[in-house]
């Protein structure tokens, strides 16, 4: 069933084409990906689907009882109600307005919003994006609209979302530059290229494989195109006799081919990338240490940066990330421990906020007031051929930066950060707010970047692609693991797997433990037995688990009767964690004494 439809759209803002004539449709079980180059009117689109824009010309069409629900970049609160009021009052009924309490409540802590009784206002931008997230979630809509829904969302925030959205029973249309999300959670894919709106009907990966061979037909059609204008043109010019017919129809169709729109085919990125000298002394980190009041941060850390590191930086939110990178590029001072700097680093920062831009200024003219060219191993790159190569094409590069879009201008940042030449590439969440093209190019100069890269991001495509190791923060200090997000994600799992094996409070493996204790008890008696301790354990311990089990059944029943009470709800929440920590301590210390049981009925048994 169709419930949107958009026809022989067109839109445009000064002298910018975003939509040439498009039509479109959104059917009931669609789950849509939006993708295109920053600028190119992603949210423009989105906007004209939610009823916020018009376009220019063509027709918007949606089913009566559509209901659309909206999420915005940049969202809107009334700060005199409560973050949970600003959530669930936007439904009409009082009953489902009490339903949605605890639903909306265990959302926003699973998204790391611990107290929903204040105003908004005292929000950072990254809360309130994911506050209006659940607010747009649990609006009764049939069509949900999310623009950049992933922004501001650490790893395991990503992770329920997208379990989310894959159970989503509605249709969504989302812009996000999230490709592992995108992979998993859409069934269409909508791109946006050069005025024109082209729909797959793929995930992400099918996507690709269908766009390159769309694109080779493309090709393959502009030179049958070029070849034919050519014996056209040599016919022309031998001088044509337009008395005929046959010769006015000739005439015609070479008009026709000279006056045809040319298919333009995006270049390729292909550049080495030169860094200024590094001598063997890169930076060294020794024992840092930073608190904020009582909230300790980062302890005791220490690193010596290597030639060539690709170092990824991992943790929840609010966890001292972007403190360490502060840290490690001198703008902030630890409160404890030494940062070494050798003499020929030369760093680059690509922040999370823009550095300073004179909006006044052409593209090209904030390039070149960084450098003129770079000298690469294929040679001299210039300012321009700079931006060509992140697309700021032929007339771009001439515009004011005043007239670029938000994902534009962090684009051209992240080109002046490069044109710099640095040796050390400090990357601050460099996947916020840019286009997978973009990403895409950044990936590929890493590649031949011969420096040092550190980044936080919580892009798993990202880190996947570039990282060789990670930095994760976990339970206040810094943990590092070999490899990619991919492999610190099965090394987590293997930790999972083998912690269940350990938390009787050593930290040997238990087969090990088991079998060094039977050892040594078979050596200095004739039989195994327990000790006090553990005789007086096996005894009591199944009437612990049955109790610790009923113990937390009547605690999620609390919860449930909790809902509309936010203090106590999250008092039961952390109460629950506890018991459900305890059970499994104790049933794992219950697989212990019942295999040492079993080992003393064997050795009965061979006597």
């Amino acid at each position: 069933m169709n419930l949107l439809t958009i026809e022989n759209m067109s839109k445009s803002y000064t002298e910018r084409m975003l939509f040439n004539n498009v039509s479109l449709g959104i059917n009931e079980g669609e789950k849509i990906g939006v993708i295109g180059v920053n600028g190119t009117g992603k949210s423009t689109l989105l906007k004209i689907i939610a009823g916020l824009e018009e376009p220019d010309s063509g027709t918007v069409t949606r089913g009566k009882k559509v209901r659309i629900g909206y999420l915005s970049q940049t969202p809107v609160f009334d700060n005199k109600l409560s973050i949970l009021q600003n959530v669930v009052l936007n439904q009409k009924a009082e009953e489902e307005y009490r339903n949605l309490e605890g639903e909306a409540n265990a959302m926003l802590i699973k998204l790391g919003i611990s107290d929903t009784t204040i105003s908004p206002e005292l929000l950072s931008g990254g809360q309130k994006k994911r506050v209006a997230l659940v607010r747009t979630l649990l609006t009764p809509a049939e069509i949900l609209i999310l623009d950049e829904p992933t922004n501001h969302l650490d790893n395991e925030m990503a992770e329920w979302l997208e379990d989310y959205l894959v159970k989503y029973r509605g249709v969504f249309i989302m812009v996000t530059h999230d490709r592992y999300f995108l992979d998993k959670v859409t069934n269409k894919i909508i791109e946006i290229d050069k005025g024109n709106v082209y729909s797959y009907t793929a995930n992400y990966s099918k996507f690709l494989e269908m766009k390159a061979d769309r694109e080779e037909m493309q090709q393959a059609t502009e030179r049958k195109a070029k070849s034919l204008f050519r014996v056209e043109l040599e016919w022309m010019q031998r001088g044509a006799r337009a008395r005929s017919t046959k010769q006015k129809a000739h005439i015609q169709r070479f008009e026709d081919l000279k006056d045809r729109k040319i298919i333009e085919v995006d270049g390729k990125v292909e550049i080495n990338a030169l860094s200024a000298r590094m001598g063997k002394k890169t930076i060294e980190l020794s024992n840092i240490g930073k608190a904020y009041g009582e909230k300790k941060l980062i302890h005791d850390f220490t690193y010596i940066l290597l030639p060539g590191d690709r170092i990824g930086i991992i943790g929840p939110n609010g966890c001292g990330k972007s403190t360490l990178l502060n840290i490690l590029t001198g703008m902030l001072t630890p409160d404890t421990g030494t940062i070494d700097m050798g003499t020929t680093i030369k760093l680059g920062y690509f922040s999370q906020e823009n550095e300073y831009m004179d909006e006044s200024l052409k593209v090209i003219d904030y390039i070149r007031e960084t450098a003129e060219y770079i000298q690469t191993s294929e040679g001299t790159i210039t300012a321009s051929q700079m931006c060509e190569k992140f697309l700021f094409i032929g007339a771009m590069q001439y515009s004011q930066i005043a007239k670029l879009s938000g994902g534009e201008k962090r684009r051209l940042y992240l080109l002046k950060v490069l044109m710099d030449a640095p040796n050390v590439l400090v990357l601050d969440e460099p996947t916020n707010d840019l286009d997978i093209q973009t990403l895409t190019i950044l990936e590929d100069y890493l590649d031949s970047f011969p420096g040092i890269v550190v980044t936080v991001s919580h892009d798993r495509y990202f880190l996947d692609r570039i990282a060789t190791r990670i930095f994760s923060f976990e339970n206040g200090a810094i943990r590092q693991y070999e490899g990619n997000f991919s492999d610190y994600k099965d090394a987590r799992s293997m930790q999972v797997e083998v912690g269940s094996n350990i938390r009787s409070g050593a930290n040997q493996d238990l087969d090990e433990q088991k079998s060094a204790s039977i050892a040594g008890w078979k050596q200095k008696n004739s039989k195994i037995k327990f000790t006090y301790q553990e005789q007086k354990d096996y005894d009591i311990i199944d009437d612990e688990i049955a109790k610790l089990e009923a113990k937390i059944d009547e605690t999620e029943q609390l919860i449930v009767k909790a809902a509309t009470d936010y203090s106590k709800l999250n008092e039961l929440m952390g109460q629950k964690e506890i018991l459900e920590k305890a059970l499994e301590e104790k049933m794992d210390r219950w697989m212990y004494l019942n295999d040492l049981a079993e080992q003393m009925e064997a050795a009965k048994v061979e006597k």
